[in-house]
C-alpha cells in the first residue's frame, strides 16, 4: 500500500472511530439513563443527563415548530458533510492537521447525522454546569465537531497558503 493511501486510510479510521465512539456511548445512554434524568459524575460541575436535542448544535432551532425543520436540518448538514469530504479529497493528503481536523469534523457529522435519520433528533449526554450557570449538553460527535473546527482554524491562522512562505503572507 502506497503512503497516500495509507493516509487515507488513517484519516478515515479517525472519521470511523468517531463515529463508533459516538454511537456507542449514545447506545449506553439510551440503554442506561432514563429521558430526562441525570446521573452526577462531578457534583455541581459534571452530570450524565440524557436529553433529545431536535434543534441544531446547542439546541439551536430546537424551538421552531416547523414541519420542515428537520428537512431543513437534515440538507445543512449532508451539505456541510459533502463539502468536508470534497476540502478532503482536493487537499494535500500529507496536510496532516488539516487532514486530521476534517476527519473530526467528518466523524462527527455522520455520528449526528446517523441520529436524525434514525430518530429524528439527536442523543446529548454531557452536562456541565457551575451554579446556576449550565452549558448545553453535548455529545461525542459535537466534541469531535468542535475540536476538529478549532484545529481547522489553527492550521488555516498559522500555516501559509500553498506557493507562500510563512514570511510573506
Amino acid at each position: 500500500m502506497s503512503s497516500f493511501h495509507l493516509l487515507r486510510v488513517i484519516y478515515l479510521s479517525i472519521s470511523a472511530g468517531i463515529v463508533l465512539l459516538d454511537q456507542f456511548t449514545k447506545a449506553l445512554v439510551v440503554d442506561r439513563i432514563p429521558l430526562y434524568r441525570s446521573v452526577p459524575v462531578v457534583r455541581g460541575f459534571f452530570d450524565l443527563t440524557h436529553v433529545r436535542n431536535t434543534g441544531a448544535a446547542f439546541g439551536i432551532f430546537a424551538s421552531l415548530e416547523s414541519p420542515w425543520r428537520s428537512l431543513f436540518l437534515n440538507a445543512i448538514a449532508l451539505s456541510v458533510f459533502a463539502a468536508v469530504l470534497i476540502w478532503a479529497l482536493r487537499s494535500p493528503v500529507d496536510a496532516g492537521r488539516l487532514q486530521v481536523g476534517l476527519a473530526l469534523i467528518l466523524g462527527g457529522a455522520v455520528g449526528n447525522l446517523i441520529d436524525r435519520f434514525r430518530f429524528g433528533s439527536v442523543t446529548d449526554f454531557l452536562l456541565f454546569h457551575l451554579g446556576r450557570y449550565e452549558w448545553p449538553s453535548f455529545n461525542v460527535a459535537d466534541s469531535s465537531i468542535t475540536v476538529g473546527v478549532f484545529l481547522l482554524a489553527w492550521v488555516l491562522w498559522t500555516e501559509a497558503p500553498a506557493g507562500e512562505t510563512p514570511a510573506s503572507s
